[in-house]
């Protein structure tokens, strides 16, 4: 049995009785006027974070999500988008599509707006997406990509990138960590499944993106996950797992290197108004603007005693200089 087969078995059996504890997302349940989330969504809430951004679903974009869970962020999609078939959700596991299909109908129940003819729920596989080349404006993933291993994880990127339209977005959550973890860590199937033990360090998680071809990419949050002890776990050394949620957007590649924003900014403080880079960058005096880290790097080469930039937040939210 390969480690999707064992994958596969900890959601059927999520799917049949919810567990509360399988993931813990750090994030409170949307509250936005006329959305109730029912208490079984809630409950099979699987993922790390969300991937659901008002920013994104302007002008009634198509929406996929992979990995269905119960249908929360499924149904918080439809919220924005509200057409027949505006979100489709695509899952590997029968009994959590089919578990997501009962709880559209309690959602249809305690949500006037809500249909269930809003989202179109498939049988697919992230590694082979059952859609057409630039079909989608908006894509997302919540804890499902750590779970899979290196080879799997490029088809998985690769497929979203297909499907999605130029200057697509691929939303994500997913656990993340920098420390080293041991072959007996990374190789517990059960582990991986529970998106624990195939947590990548954030550099290799963009550079798995940006090699995807995704020309911008966005670090819009960075929070505390999950400890991994050597009292429960094999390892002997506290491991620290947190969780990060990432735009990857189908920009095209500039000549010089992707754009990746993890949160830094630069301000300006000399004697004249602004400072222009000669590069499309102008830095008005004593104003923050959010620069990529690419930008950063040319702006400290310069070596100037004016212009102070910040270092790494892991927290993005628009504009900036790209």
């Amino acid at each position: 049995m390969s480690y999707l087969d064992t994958t596969k078995d900890v959601y059927k059996q999520a799917a049949l009785t919810p567990d509360v504890g399988l993931c813990c997302t750090t994030n409170p349940i949307w509250e936005l006027p006329g959305l109730k989330v029912p208490l079984i969504m809630q409950e099979m809430n699987y993922g790390c974070g969300s991937t659901v951004h008002a920013k994104d679903l302007s002008n009634s974009p198509k929406i996929l999500y992979v990995g269905v869970g119960g249908g929360m962020e499924l149904l918080q999609f439809a919220y924005f988008s509200r057409q027949k078939h505006g979100v489709i959700g695509i899952d590997v596991v029968d009994e959590m599509l089919e578990a997501s299909r009962k709880n559209f109908v309690v959602a249809e129940e305690e949500n006037e707006w809500f249909k269930s003819e809003f989202v179109d729920l498939k049988k697919g596989d992230a590694l082979n997406l059952p859609l057409e080349d630039n079909s989608i404006d908006v894509a997302a993933q919540n804890c499902l990509f750590n779970i899979f291993k290196e080879e799997d994880l490029k088809k998985a990127i690769a497929e979203m990138y297909r499907v999605l339209k130029p200057h697509g977005r691929l939303v994500m959550s997913d656990p993340t960590c920098e420390q080293d973890m041991n072959d007996t860590l990374r190789n517990d199937e059960r582990l991986r499944a529970l998106c624990l033990s195939g947590s990548l360090p954030i550099k290799d998680y963009v550079n798995m993106l940006t090699d995807a071809g995704f020309g911008t990419i966005e670090i819009r949050a960075r929070k505390p996950y999950r400890i991994l002890d050597p009292k429960h776990y094999p390892t002997e050394e506290l491991i620290y797992i947190e969780s990060i949620e990432v735009a990857a957007i189908k920009d095209p590649m500039p000549e010089d290197g992707p754009c990746v924003f993890t949160g830094k900014a630069a301000i300006y403080f000399g004697e004249k108004d602004h400072f222009d880079d000669g590069k499309g960058h102008t830095l008005v005096k004593n104003q923050p603007l959010a620069i990529c880290d690419k930008t950063a790097g040319a702006l400290a080469a310069l070596n100037r005693d004016d212009i102070f930039i910040s270092e790494s937040t892991f927290h993005y939210d628009g504009g900036g200089c790209c």
